[in-house]
């Protein structure tokens, strides 16, 4: 079931919206590079009859409308803009024209899609109070929302509640899902250097300090964590992705530093202070026990995104409103995948909802991965619905 008379309104004008997204994709943006996408924003907002702000953190856009009916409330609708460092293999006809960067998480299409509200909610005020419609830069682990808050976002468009919307591969376009409380990880890039004298494995082993030893200990100590010092109820997730030390044509040399990199997941301020604070004595412990010095960095790139009760019930509402109860999933499953929004649900409270980007779509962050067309009405008339149930009389 859908809200024919919502997508009866918006179908005219699909088809610039697709060509919009596509124009998108074929020239994609690093996070803090997005000059040319923010500039299309702009332009097509003020084509449209939105107030527009630019340079919001750089290159942050927000556009604002209000209603014609009376009222205070104001709220927040989100898109991000960037792309990622992936040579593109769909084949489309709108690829990537920018080697070597391609829209892979389809930001293209959150964009598209917030662009697309924005024409109807200028077109059609019947609503009472504000809506800052927020375009912002990257997303993906270059610090946008960081950027926009600290440039002063909220105290500038005060907004009562925030809301974000992020494409699902896997779950069929019409359908949306959402899960109060905790929803997607906060986490983190750790990287710890172990040094100590290096020297000839053959020859005079027991003159150096063996980090190869120690390296292997932490590493196995890193499972610990989890399975005794984070409770069982408790999601974490703490995985090693580099290890390096030596060279392989000097084998038989023991090197003087060896390096172990990974990543932390969490979904709570207090599992992830035990993840931090149990690296460290891990790793400072087995240093001092085999003589070795260490050298510990953390990298928190994310913080847990955390939907509020209310929020969340109205995200669902609006979502029902235009697919049916039936076709909204109240109970989506936690990711451990992580999203710049929960910087900005720090500072207000709001709801992040998934919308349907077919079964057979590839996976986001792959290079086979491309938004699908058809889910842009379904994310237009969400957010048309999320503005009518927020701000009614």
């Amino acid at each position: 079931m859908t809200n024919d008379a919502t997508f009866a309104l918006i179908q005219p004008w699909l088809p610039e919206l697709v060509a919009i997204r596509r124009d998108i994709h074929a020239h994609p943006e690093m996070g803090m590079e997005e000059v040319r996408t923010a500039a299309l924003v702009a332009a097509k907002l003020r084509e449209w009859g939105v107030e527009v702000t630019e340079g919001v953190g750089r290159l942050g856009v927000v556009g604002t409308i209000r209603g014609r009916l009376p009222g205070q409330r104001a709220i927040g609708l989100r898109a991000d803009m960037d792309a990622l460092a992936i040579h593109e293999a769909t084949g489309a006809a709108h690829a990537s024209q920018n080697p070597g960067v391609m829209h892979a998480c389809g930001h293209d299409g959150h964009t598209t899609m917030l662009l697309g509200a924005a024409r109807h909610l200028s077109e059609h005020r019947d609503f009472a109070g504000t809506v800052h419609l927020i375009f912002q830069p990257a997303e993906e682990g270059r610090g946008g929302a960081l950027a926009m808050l600290a440039d002063g976002l909220l105290e500038r468009f005060p907004c009562d509640a925030l809301f974000g919307m992020h494409n699902q591969p896997g779950m069929k376009v019409g359908q949306f899902g959402i899960r109060k409380g905790p929803a997607m990880a906060g986490g983190c890039m750790f990287h710890v250097r172990f040094t100590g004298m290096g020297g000839h494995g053959g020859s005079t082993p027991h003159l150096s300090v063996d980090l190869s030893i120690v390296q292997a200990h932490f590493v196995l100590g890193l499972q610990t964590i989890v399975g005794r010092n984070i409770s069982a109820f408790e999601p974490a997730v703490i995985s090693v992705g580099y290890i390096g030390g030596g060279a392989q044509e000097s084998a038989n040399v023991m090197p003087a530093e060896m390096t172990v990199s990974g990543t932390a997941r969490h979904y709570s301020d207090a599992t992830k202070e035990t993840i931090e604070r149990r690296i460290r004595e891990l790793a400072e412990g087995l240093a001092r026990l085999h003589g070795a010095g260490v050298e510990i960095a953390f990298v928190w790139v994310a913080e847990p995104l955390v939907n509020a009760d209310e929020p969340t019930d109205v995200a669902i509402a609006a979502a029902s409103a235009v697919v049916g109860a039936a076709a909204v999933n109240p109970n989506q499953p936690q990711t451990g995948g992580g999203e710049d929004f929960a910087f900005m649900l720090r500072h207000c409270q709001g709801a992040f909802i998934r919308i349907g980007n077919g079964e057979a779509s590839a996976g986001v962050h792959t290079p086979k991965f491309d938004f699908n067309d058809e889910a842009i009405p379904y994310g237009v008339a969400y957010w048309v619905a999320l503005v009518k149930q927020e701000l009614r009389l």
